[in-house]
């Protein structure tokens, strides 16, 4: 993947720096201090920021020397970089209060979860379902791209990082996202053919350059939770938001892109999620996020913020997508 274009003095540097050979930085790579706002979410430069450093992490960058990755004075920016983000996504999440249940099982967690993912959204999956037209439906899927692509990649870092009960439930979900072992089965794959049916890129990273700073937020967040052992809790409560929230919109997803004139293989992205994800809910509520608390209560707020994480983040990304059609403007920061 190549190096996108920079949004702001920050990334500016980093992507210059990465074109040469590791070095040190210079002091200058100090970032803002964290803000009690949710601006960070939306700063382009910042975001743009965390993408370059994290997928250091995943499967780097063109001409980019690989042992940038654990270069001390990146991983002093990236720090700084994600204390901005951590603080932004505490003041967006802290109007909602998801205390732990006092009474901590694996059930209540689990029923804590299911509360919070009920809660109502905006209506994106529905647009795309009744309403959508195809220019729409390509520019969602090249938002989505960014993590599809790599989709399940991120949260398999936890695996290492749990034990018992709370580990081979991640692992039976993620054997799914990975196809059981089968390329053409594999989630990541599915995808590529619902791009190459919307006449888009399927390559790996193709739309980053044109993904504002909200889609890339809701990458980094991923990056931000399963880069770090210590946030593991949070890595899997984001995963249960996102499985227990699959079933209905990959359904109208599916819907809309019929209605569009998908064909079956355009759609079996979609379709797969609708039958597997049903079945993941309820994996990751009580046998993954429920198993995890009852092992390790302190972490058990930590669950509940990546769920609501991953849920707030998710609206907010979904509210600006739809702010831009109905203004009859593009989403994304150029036309596909």
């Amino acid at each position: 993947m190549k190096l996108p274009m920079p949004r702001g003095p920050v990334s500016a540097q980093l992507i210059r720096a990465l074109g040469r050979a590791p070095h040190d930085l210079d002091p200058g790579y100090v970032e803002t201090p964290p803000t009690a706002t949710t601006a960070g979410l939306a700063d382009d430069d910042l975001q743009l920021t965390l993408f370059v450093l994290y997928e250091l992490a995943y499967r780097g960058w063109d001409g980019v020397d690989d042992r940038w990755e654990w270069q001390p004075d990146l991983i002093r920016l990236r720090t700084a970089a994600e204390n901005r983000f951590e603080a932004a996504l505490r003041v967006l999440t802290a109007p909602h209060h998801d205390a732990v249940p006092e009474q901590l099982s694996a059930a209540s967690i689990a029923r804590r979860l299911v509360t919070m993912t009920e809660e109502d959204g905006p209506s994106l999956s529905e647009h795309l379902r009744r309403r959508a037209t195809l220019r729409q439906f390509r520019e969602f899927a090249a938002h989505r791209s960014v993590y599809h692509l790599r989709e399940a990649d991120p949260h398999t870092f936890a695996i290492p990082r749990l034990s018992g009960r709370a580990k081979a439930a991640l692992i039976e979900i993620q054997i799914d996202e990975y196809g059981g072992g089968q390329v053409r089965r594999m989630h990541q794959e599915l995808f590529r053919h619902t791009l190459t049916a919307l006449d888009l890129d399927a390559t790996y990273g193709a739309y980053v350059e044109v993904a504002p700073a909200l889609t890339l937020a809701t990458n980094n967040l991923m990056s931000l939770f399963g880069l770090h052992r210590r946030r593991r809790g949070a890595l899997l409560g984001h995963l249960a938001a996102y499985e227990m929230t699959s079933t209905g919109p990959n359904q109208a997803y599916g819907s809309g892109l019929r209605r569009l004139g998908g064909d079956v293989d355009a759609t079996r992205f979609y379709d797969e999620h609708v039958e597997a994800d049903a079945v993941h809910e309820q994996i990751a509520a009580y046998d993954m996020c429920g198993s995890f608390c009852v092992a390790e209560p302190d972490l058990a707020a930590d669950v509940l913020f990546g769920a609501r994480c991953a849920l707030a983040l998710g609206a907010m990304w979904a509210t600006s997508v739809l702010s831009h059609w109905d203004r009859g403007e593009s989403s994304l920061l150029g036309f596909v």
